[in-house]
Formats: C-alpha cells, structure tokens, sequence
C-alpha cells in the first residue's frame, strides 16, 4: 500500500456600394433631335440602330437620362444591393439557428453573479449530505484506480489530481497523519492542504463515495458537502445543473462541471478543482 507522504505532497500543488455607370453614357450628349420619340430606332451616332431590340435601346438611354438626371438616386439606390444581398443570404441559416447561435455565445462568456453566490452559499451554511445510493450509485474501493484523463491535464493545480490514488487505511493511522477526519455525506474524508480525499479504510461501514477523488475545498477549508451544495447550486442557477441540490458529487453534477469548464476554457476535470472554483467566485 503506497505511504501517505504522496497524499501530503498534493499540498504543493494547491492551488455593398457605389453603382458604375457605363463610360459611353458620360461620354457622348445624345442629340435633341435623336432624342424624339419619332426616332426611335436611330443611335447617337445617327446611324440606323439594331431593330431586333429597340425597346431594350430605348430603354438603356431613358435609364442614363434618369441617372444624370437625379444625381441623388445614385446614393439612394445603392444600399438597396447589400440589403437584397442579405435578404438572399438569410435562409442559410433559420431565424432559430441564429438566435441558438447567440444564447450559446452568451453562455459561454456568462460568469456568476457574485450576489447570487454568496446567497447560495449563505443558504447552505448548515448544509448536510445524505447519502443516497439509489439516486447516486457509491464507488468502490480498487487501489489501481486512476483518475481517467488526468495525466493529460497541463498544469500545477491539476497535479493532485495526475498524482492520485486511493489508499486502504485504518482511525489510528488516519489521524495520526492528518488533524481532519470527518464524515460527510456518508463516508469519512480526510483533509490534506487545501483539498479533501476519501479516506478509504478509516470505517468500513461508512464508505459511501459518489467520487473518489480529491475535492478542492477553498482558501476556507468548508466541508466537502458545502462545496458541492454551493457549486450544484450556481451551476443550477446558470442552467447548467438540472439536478437536486445534494452536496454529492455523483454524474449528473459532474456532467454540469464539464460543460461549465468546457464554455469557460478550463481543463475539462468533471471534478471541483481549484480554477473551476476560482471561476465560480467561490475559492
């Protein structure tokens, strides 16, 4: 069985546009004679005009003329192709699909309202778990386990969590390493700078543990229930956690963990680490 110096080590890790006009247009004064309705088929060069079209002439000339005419259309017609442009560029994407698109980018710049933490965290100033093992299914003990992913999480605050692994002990051997042994929620914990871990062996009849893995607790050292009861409870009011509010660490409050971290940049840890706290607002 590996020796508690391992678990004391986690210590150190705490932690669209102007219109071009044609050249010719400006270039060249139409005679006022060629100019009469009854010459409709003759060009400014006076020369007999193509007859398989003359309407399409005539009325190429009548848009020019109306062109120097209103010099003011030129800026008003022009915002007129970017707005067509749009209007044929909305059906890509549905209304609905635009408006999802912008709730997910709010939610993922959307932090905690500080007010509404500390209120939750007074509510559960005298919070107790209970355990509840046909809600929340109880871990087993294996001295092999390894928390999964861990040894691809980057950093100091996630050490604890890389270096992890449960150990069997008995009361006299857990409390004559560690000044904090207390049962929560069903199972005993013990308290090892700044984070809480299962303490395995310490009462065999009470070992229910939703999670076996370290438990970041704060600058204020709370039991691990609180932490939780607070976190299930922000996380609740920001629509991430649908579940009760039971100071376990079970699935569900870890499935909520993850898409928080995820939408907030950090290491997805499904667990209660100390950057996930420290971005709660509640370290």
């Amino acid at each position: 069985m590996n020796q508690p110096g391992a678990m004391k080590e986690h210590g150190a890790t705490t932690q669209h546009g102007a219109t071009n006009e044609p050249g010719a247009g400006k270039g060249h004064k139409t005679p006022v004679h060629q100019e009469s309705a009854t010459a409709p088929k003759t060009d400014v060069s006076g020369k007999s005009a193509d007859t398989s079209a003359p309407s399409e002439k005539q009325q190429a000339e009548e848009h020019m003329k109306g062109m120097k005419g209103h010099p003011g259309e030129k800026a008003a017609t022009s915002p007129a192709a970017p707005a067509a442009g749009a209007a044929n560029a909305a059906p890509s994407v549905p209304p609905a699909g635009q408006q999802n698109v912008q709730a997910n980018a709010g939610a993922k710049a959307k932090k905690p309202d500080p007010q509404q933490v500390q209120q939750i965290k007074s509510q559960h100033a005298n919070f107790r778990a209970q355990p509840k093992p046909q809600q929340v299914p109880a871990v087993t003990y294996n001295q092999n386990y390894r928390i999964q992913g861990s040894d691809r999480w980057q950093g100091q605050h996630y050490q604890v969590f890389r270096s992890y692994h449960p150990e069997w002990h008995d009361q006299g051997w857990y409390h004559s390493h560690y000044n904090r042994v207390e049962l929560i929620g069903g199972g005993y914990y013990f308290f090892n700078s700044g984070y809480w871990f299962p303490a395995w062996g310490y009462s065999p009849s009470a070992q229910y543990y939703a999670y076996d893995g370290p438990i970041y607790a704060g600058h204020h050292a709370e039991p691990p229930d609180k932490v939780i009861a607070d976190v299930q409870g922000v996380l609740q009011q920001m629509g991430y956690y649908t579940g009760e509010v039971d100071g376990l660490l079970g699935p569900l409050t870890r499935e909520a963990l993850t898409a928080y971290q995820a939408d907030q940049g950090l290491t997805q840890t499904a667990a209660i680490d100390e950057p996930t706290l420290d971005s709660l607002g509640m370290s």
